[in-house]
């Protein structure tokens, strides 16, 4: 089950600044979320959305149908507060990736390509990874 298929928000399309977190999201410790690397996954976040754009969804819709389309096994646990979310999420499974999609998709966003750690270092360590 794939963690955080959205970005930790990020492909929501909700943060364009560091100063778009609340002051006390937990985002804001988050090397993914500080300095230039908040910047570089920003423009990672453009590209994916130019490509939702062409197929008629957002950047989460097309990120949630991606990881729908890894295998039958696998399905992405993306929790949310809101109804409204949900059902928009939910939309991703009407979404069809062609393998030219998912080459696209997999060259504009490669594994491992987010810029920072994936927590604070101190919790890195504490990681069995």
């Amino acid at each position: 089950m794939p963690y955080s298929p959205l970005g930790r928000g990020f492909l929501t399309g909700q943060f364009k600044r560091f100063e778009d977190l609340a002051a006390d999201d937990f985002r804001r410790m988050s090397p993914r979320f500080q300095g230039e690397n908040f910047q570089k996954n920003l423009d990672l976040v453009k590209k994916i959305e130019e490509i939702a754009r062409e197929k008629n969804c957002t950047a989460a819709q097309l990120a949630l149908a991606w990881v729908l389309a890894q295998g039958d096994d696998i399905a992405p646990n993306k929790g949310t507060k809101r109804r409204k979310y949900l059902e928009q999420n939910l939309e991703a499974v009407n979404i069809k990736l062609t393998p030219k999609d998912l080459a696209r998709i997999d060259e504009v966003a490669p594994k491992g390509v987010a810029a920072g750690a994936r927590y604070p270092e101190r919790a890195m360590a504490a990681l069995d990874v």
